[in-house]
């Protein structure tokens, strides 16, 4: 019987190929389009105010979303960075998913008091300044185009990637707010700023649950929905000398950095060295799976306890 833990695939994240991204150059992408979200945020929010508009006033809530998700890209980066010690084993990475959590609960709120308000603006419509609500629409929009710029990179992180959606869909909610002063504007059509204002919320309500949906699969300690374990399983048994798997477990860590722990049952007569095996499924688990963090038990087919110790 052998154990197999594997760090070094894990820590091999921290450093650079040419293959992979740039990190130093995506920590300063985000740290540019963050600044410039939080200011765009700040400023729609005070023109909500200003110009009566509960559609832009919905916009800076939709914003706070991608504020949001970009503020937990650098917190990824960052605590990714610190050591792991005999009490966190992990390190602190799931600071991470703790703070998706509080940001989806919060976001949910938020979605729901704005539909609320966009309620009552529907049996009684408030005078709106569609001018000036076109002008820091306008301005947000263009913000939001300067930011997808910013955060456009080849061979882009998981992480980066979610932030880049996050800014996609606050675009499309800059251009429902243009929309909307361009009907008020033109026709008149007060109810047009509160039914864009629930559309909006209607997509905030949407991200916080994907938030929230994928927060809890990780604390829950589900498996990847990207990752086919019954596939992962099936693969592991067709390596020379696997007779069986079982007590498999695959879970996240972090976004985007996957653990897998199992026993595997072998035919002593066919396995020559359990260090080559165990080099074999690692690259199989690594390069076909994209699981860099493995703990793998050997066990041979006549081991007593197999299927009882987990």
């Amino acid at each position: 019987m052998s154990t197999n833990h594997d760090h070094r695939a894990v820590a091999s994240h921290d450093c650079e190929s040419p293959e992979q991204p740039d990190r130093t150059r995506e920590k300063r992408g985000l740290v540019a389009a963050l600044a410039l979200q939080s200011v765009v945020m700040i400023a729609e929010f005070v023109g909500g105010r200003l110009t009566g508009s509960l559609a832009l006033t919905a916009d800076a809530g939709h914003m706070l979303t991608d504020v949001s998700a970009l503020a937990l890209s650098l917190l990824a980066f960052q605590f990714a960075l610190r050591p792991a010690d005999p009490r966190r084993t992990y390190g602190y990475h799931r600071l991470e998913i703790l703070a998706a959590l509080a940001n989806g609960v919060i976001l949910t709120v938020l979605a729901l008091v704005i539909i609320y308000e966009a309620v009552n603006r529907l049996n009684s419509p408030a005078p709106v300044r569609s001018a000036e609500m076109l002008a820091f629409a306008t301005v947000g929009l263009v913000a939001n185009l300067i930011a997808l710029k910013i955060l456009m990179h080849k061979n882009a992180t998981l992480n980066l990637r979610g932030a880049f959606l996050h800014v996609v869909s606050d675009t499309l909610g800059s251009v429902g707010v243009i929309v909307g002063a361009v009907i008020i504007h033109f026709t008149g059509a007060l109810i047009a700023d509160p039914i864009i204002s629930m559309l909006i919320a209607c997509a905030i309500v949407f991200a916080a649950f994907r938030l929230l949906r994928d927060s809890v699969d990780v604390l829950l300690e589900a498996c990847p929905a990207d990752i086919d374990a019954d596939g992962v399983r099936k693969a592991i048994k067709e390596i020379a000398g696997v007779v069986e798997v079982h007590d498999l477990h695959i879970w996240t860590i972090t976004s985007g950095m996957y653990a897998l722990s199992a026993h595997v049952v072998v035919d002593a007569h066919r396995v020559k060295s359990n260090n080559e095996l165990l080099d074999r499924l690692r690259e199989l688990l690594a390069t076909a799976h994209r699981i860099t963090h493995t703990t793998l038990q050997i066990e041979s087919i006549g081991y007593e306890h197999a299927g009882e110790v987990h």
